[in-house]
């Protein structure tokens, strides 16, 4: 797999929307119950600042890779480092609402003025940057419909979503927090799995 390809894609999992008065647009087709869902998704939304590592792995008709991952967000900054087969070594990605740099060992460092301008100019993909945020937090993302499906226990199962589909297999309780350890996001010839075995929400370094 390409050296910037996969640590290009993390750049889908940075840019934090804000966490204010919030216009759903979501229809529960059916599961859990609704008010407990409504708790859930009050409780994930004010969550701003974490840290979290895990595995990840992305496949396409093309190529396919896997690596690990650590991921800092405080607030609106974020910062990824990328190691094993996906990486292919040191990888690095910083940034906030304004810009975005992406280091490669061995690479000239490469900026743009956000994370999907920098995924459009390398890769010539169109990713939805700003749901993904949403999407590892076990949440749907408030600026465009959606479609769920509950789980048992009244969290985020099946989402549909500006044309992806997000499958949650396993939750982890950190603290007072249910939040997501595997998901699938798939669509436009994509399927991106992420796997968290360490969630640290609130921390920041």
């Amino acid at each position: 797999m390409s050296m910037l390809r996969l640590p290009l894609l993390f750049c889908l999992l940075l840019t934090l929307a804000a966490c204010g008065s919030l216009h759903q647009r979501e229809t529960i087709e059916f599961g859990g119950d609704q008010n407990a869902w409504k708790t859930h998704r009050a409780q994930l939304e004010p969550l701003d600042r974490w840290i979290l590592q895990g595995k990840i792995g992305i496949r396409s008709p093309q190529e396919s890779g896997s690596g690990t991952l650590f991921w800092l967000q405080r607030r609106a900054y974020y910062d990824i480092r990328l190691s094993g087969p996906l990486g292919r070594g040191a990888t690095r990605i910083q940034g906030d609402r304004n810009s975005t740099t992406l280091e490669v060992a061995g690479r000239p460092t490469v900026s743009a003025s956000s994370a999907e301008d920098l995924v459009a100019e390398q890769i010539g993909w169109h990713l939805p940057v700003d749901q993904l945020l949403w999407w590892v937090r076990g949440l749907p993302a408030p600026d465009s419909a959606s479609r769920l499906q509950l789980d048992s226990q009244s969290r985020l199962g099946r989402l549909s979503q500006s044309g992806w589909t997000v499958e949650y297999s396993r939750y982890q309780q950190v603290d007072e927090l249910e939040l997501p350890q595997r998901l699938q996001i798939s669509g436009h010839d994509l399927l991106l799995t992420l796997v968290i075995t360490d969630w640290k929400p609130g921390i920041t370094e």
